[in-house]
């Protein structure tokens, strides 16, 4: 307490001169219109920036929670596609009431889950990526794994509340594809050596195929939906001693910044699978 008389004694008249200073531009600004209107124009500015710089603050550290909300409205749209709902190829259907079908009655054939990526290896030879669901929350071993841009592995492993996917940067990974613009089917690899970069092999030479021709998921595959986003061809190379391009495919997903996922389930898998095995032992 002291030391604040000590300080108002002596920066006493500075101190005064302010508080006269103050009370002599409250009075010009009330009283007179024209440097009232200036001296409003200025404030709003100086307000405005700095309401403007607080927001930005508020809204980065509020940044998870709206990624959150996000994804969980992603997850709800792509719920209600209707290419999640496919018919049998007959005129009759049993339905029953507890199978879930849309309006027009198919039958759900693809279910979507996000998931938060908390792990991420992008450098390796193998790359695998940890996400935040698991066996709990409805996440098994063989589901699609997509990005918002597009294809990004298939779950290898699960825990209750973790699953492991296999990225599309693994030297194990192979994943049917075609061509989206001629039909042609081939498989996705990845040879290790860029994570920009991965190669579509199995094309015919008699295939046209050019440069910037976009690359998806053929439906082959009981993992993926079909149609899913995988890359654009970025070079096409025609081996001499072979009858089929080998494509470089740039990916689509930029696995450096993954965040949120959604894990694809396909609820007719295993019938599918069911009468496929059937059909082998018959043979």
């Amino acid at each position: 307490m002291r030391n604040i008389f000590l300080f108002i004694r002596r920066y006493f008249n500075f101190l005064f001169f302010l508080v006269l200073q103050i009370i002599a531009l409250s009075f010009l600004f009330r009283y007179n219109k024209f440097h009232e209107a200036a001296f409003m124009g200025v404030a709003n500015e100086l307000t405005g920036r700095i309401n403007t710089r607080y927001s930005n603050v508020e809204y980065y550290f509020h940044l998870k929670k709206t990624n959150e909300l996000l994804a969980a409205e992603n997850e709800k749209l792509l719920n209600i596609q209707a290419s999640n709902f496919q018919p049998a190829d007959t005129a009759a259907k049993l339905i029953q009431d507890t199978i879930p079908y849309d309006t027009l009655g198919n039958k759900r054939k693809y279910l979507w889950r996000s998931a938060r990526v908390v792990n991420n290896s992008v450098a390796l030879q193998n790359n695998y990526i940890t996400l935040h669901r698991g066996e709990k929350q409805g996440v098994t071993k063989d589901m699609g794994v997509i990005g918002p841009m597009g294809l990004v592995g298939m779950v290898v492993n699960t825990s209750e509340n973790f699953s492991v996917v296999m990225s599309m940067l693994n030297r194990q990974s192979s994943v049917s594809a075609k061509l989206l613009k001629s039909g042609e089917i081939g498989k996705i690899q990845w040879d290790g050596a860029s994570p920009s970069t991965v190669t579509m092999i199995n094309i015919p030479k008699s295939a046209k195929v050019a440069k910037g021709d976009s690359v998806v998921t053929s439906g082959y595959s009981l993992s993926f939906p079909p149609d899913i986003m995988i890359g654009t061809v970025s070079e096409v190379i025609g081996e001499k001693s072979s009858n089929f391009y080998v494509l470089h495919v740039k990916p689509s997903t930029d696995f450096f910044s993954l965040r949120y996922v959604n894990v694809v389930s396909n609820l007719q898998s295993a019938e599918q699978k069911a009468v496929e095995e059937a059909a082998m032992k018959n043979q």
